[in-house]
């Protein structure tokens, strides 16, 4: 019987990784604070600060604001009245005049203006309530 050596071959060895160099980090310049805006002091129970008042002025007809107004012989707004699909947030927008102030001058509407009616009259003119 005849024995067969066959030689050894030594294994490759396997090369390291060559580490991945670090960025150096670049300097920012930080931006520059922002101070706080000036708060006015708070006084309990003072008396609030009126709402503009003026003359309600028609920035022309939007959906959710299509009805019709009634004028004195001045011009001046005194009326719209509510047709389908208005609201009344549109419609104080439509003349420019907040919804508070619109809420004060038509106490007459109900649910904070979020049930107006068809035919419905809202007062446009600041001097009176309706």
């Amino acid at each position: 019987m005849t024995v067969t050596i066959t030689p050894t071959v030594p294994p490759k060895p396997t090369p390291s990784p060559t580490p991945t160099p670090t960025p150096t980090p670049v300097p920012t310049e930080e931006p520059a604070l922002i101070p706080n805006p000036t708060v006015p002091d708070l006084v309990p129970n003072a008396e609030p600060v009126p709402l503009p008042q003026g003359p309600a002025a028609d920035q022309g007809s939007t959906p959710g604001a299509r009805g019709t107004t009634t004028a004195d012989g001045a011009g001046a707004l005194l009326t719209y009245t509510v047709v389908e699909g208005d609201a009344f947030f549109d419609i104080a927008q439509r003349f420019n005049v907040p919804v508070q102030l619109m809420l004060t001058m038509n106490p007459s509407v109900p649910g904070l203006g979020e049930n107006i009616y068809i035919k419905q009259i809202i007062n446009l003119d600041w001097t009176t309530t309706r």
